[in-house]
């Protein structure tokens, strides 16, 4: 089973920014969880293996705390007048352009959890009623292949954004804005950082392609074993699993260790995924709040 959502009061992680205590009362909290946040990142990228469910929440957990810090920078006054005075609140618009991509990020992967989480329960509700039913297995991998190909195009989004992050020099400004601005910018990169990490969980190879033909129990084995580092996280079980259910059935055999073996890690994945939808709603609402503060900033 996943461990329970850490939406609940956790914190987490990103970039040293080293922010000035005059900035806002919450300053050092803000560059704590960057620097939590870095750290995060830096795990994440250091595993084989695309992160599973329980890493992903602890990023979504931080990214929200972060953004709740960012809110009340925004709504400062000093900020507003700065941010406003500066080119006619260009630097407004710039980082209006960059919550459109991330709310779309967000709504992409909202969109993909609830697919999975239906398509999940469906394949449930048809093993259970009629076994090895090949049509619902079948609408299952077509979705997961689906699901594969909107990642490729939402991460690419994410990368072109990435790279346009920065790319605009801090001229002209004073300390406080540049400090502001600079803040934006890590927690836009950071942001971008999470999703990426949500959207691979989707992007798991199919289990025939990573592992041939080996029988399902090796395959199982072989994700736990020798250095003790996981190859799957929870979908590319349930892909290796269903993979396996198929051969099984094709070649004639009942099938029954693999059914329970999809059975069992389809409950696992249902119960990360619920998981990862209350972290990304709570995401999804803080990306829309701060969407509005700042077009509450160029109607003053």
């Amino acid at each position: 089973m996943a461990a329970p959502s850490p939406f609940h009061g956790s914190k987490c992680t990103a970039r040293s920014i080293s922010l000035p205590t005059r900035l806002h009362p919450h300053s050092l909290r803000i560059e704590a969880e960057l620097n939590k946040l870095k750290a995060w990142e830096a795990s994440c990228s250091s595993i084989v293996a695309p992160p599973g469910a329980e890493t992903i929440q602890v990023g979504l957990a931080g990214v929200m705390e972060l953004y709740n810090y960012v809110q009340d920078i925004i709504h400062s006054p000093l900020t507003r007048q700065a941010l406003l005075r500066h080119q006619q609140g260009k630097l407004v618009d710039e980082a209006l352009d960059w919550s459109v991509t991330l709310l779309d990020a967000c709504g992409t992967a909202k969109d993909m959890l609830s697919m999975t989480k239906e398509y999940v329960l469906i394949l449930q509700s048809a093993l259970r009623r009629k076994g090895g039913d090949s049509s619902n297995i079948s609408s299952y991998i077509s979705f997961r292949k689906k699901a594969k190909k909107d990642v490729t195009k939402c991460i690419g989004s994410l990368q072109k954004m990435e790279s346009k992050l920065g790319s605009s020099p801090l001229l002209d400004l004073d300390h406080h804005l540049m400090v502001v601005i600079r803040l934006l910018r890590e927690v836009s990169s950071i942001t971008i950082s999470t999703f990426r990490s949500l959207l691979q969980f989707f992007s798991m190879p199919g289990g025939r392609k990573m592992f041939g033909g080996s029988s399902l129990i090796t395959k199982l084995v072989s994700m736990n074993s020798g250095k003790g580092e996981k190859i799957l996280n929870e979908l590319g079980s349930v892909d290796v699993a269903i993979h396996s259910l198929q051969e099984q059935l094709r070649g004639g055999g009942d099938g029954k260790v693999e059914l329970g073996v999809v059975q069992r890690r389809l409950e696992t994945l249902n119960v990360s995924v619920e998981g990862l939808e209350a972290g990304v709603d709570c995401i999804y609402r803080c990306q829309v709040q701060n969407r509005v503060s700042l077009l509450n900033l160029l109607t003053q």
